[in-house]
């Protein structure tokens, strides 16, 4: 039995995932990305490998994907992580057509073909106004953990409406409706709502098809799922591997290699 794996080194968090042959998913791991981006790449990858009990000498080819796949420094090769979504993404759900990444700093639109191939992307890598770090400042505004906000936020019955587009002054215009007695609940959702408008104008860019993957850190937001469902009108993919589907994709690349590697033996 071979393996593969993946390893997507994100601005705030790095995730490693470990497959079989068959593409399944034997082994993951995510980690704090932190300050050492190096050690955060080799943490998950050895969390990842003892979820499973292997060694390192028994993954055949490592693939880095992320802003710091040339961090991957046991990594055979890297591929972008538009790449790595798009495959990930038709892999955990072969009907996908639509991906939305949103991660800590930035978010990307991805229309795939039926195969995984990449048809167009777009993405606000200039701005962060429609990303996970918008959610951030509003949570330590309000001073809520992040994992809990979009359960807040979902309780909401009149939102408010943010205007600011700058991460910068998200805090600042969060605590002003606070200090005009608004709920905390209304003010959540409609920070949501701002980060739905803009991701969904990234969506709809590239084309918002029947079947759209959300992967990404803040898939797991159940208000965003929410949010970017009413903005688009179609009902999104998640599920509890969204996180790692960068990752994922990366391993699947990786498992080309180990089978090209094998046909090109064989061929000898």
């Amino acid at each position: 039995m071979a393996y593969a794996a993946g390893v997507d080194v994100g601005s705030t968090q790095t995730k490693a995932v470990v497959i079989d042959e068959d593409g399944a998913i034997i082994g993951r791991a995510l980690v704090d990305t932190g300050a050492n981006v190096i050690q955060a790449a080799q943490d998950a990858f050895d969390k990842a490998l003892r979820e499973r009990g292997l060694s390192e000498q028994e993954v055949e080819y490592v693939i880095g994907t992320g802003y710091g796949r040339y961090r991957v420094t046991f990594g055979n090769d890297q591929v972008t992580e538009i790449s790595c979504h798009a495959r990930g993404a038709v892999h955990l759900f072969p009907k996908t057509r639509t991906v939305v990444d949103m991660g800590g700093q930035d978010t990307k639109a991805i229309l795939v073909s039926e195969t995984g191939e990449i048809v167009d992307f777009c993405m606000n890598d200039k701005c962060a106004a429609g990303t996970g770090r918008f959610l951030g400042a509003a949570s330590a505004a309000l001073d809520i953990p992040l994992s809990d906000l979009g359960d807040v936020a979902l309780k909401s019955s009149h939102p408010v409406k943010i205007s600011t587009t700058c991460t910068v002054f998200a805090e600042s215009e969060v605590l002003s409706w606070l200090g005009k007695g608004k709920k905390i609940e209304d003010i959540l959702w409609g920070v949501h709502k701002s980060i739905a408008v803009r991701s969904s104008g990234l969506m709809r860019r590239v084309g918002v098809e029947d079947e759209v993957t959300f992967t990404g850190g803040v898939s797991r937001n159940t208000a965003m799922v929410e949010a970017l469902e009413q903005r688009v009108g179609v009902k999104l993919n998640v599920s509890d591997d969204c996180q790692y589907i960068g990752a994922l994709g990366a391993a699947l690349f990786a498992m080309d290699r180990i089978r090209a590697g094998r046909t090109s033996k064989e061929a000898s």
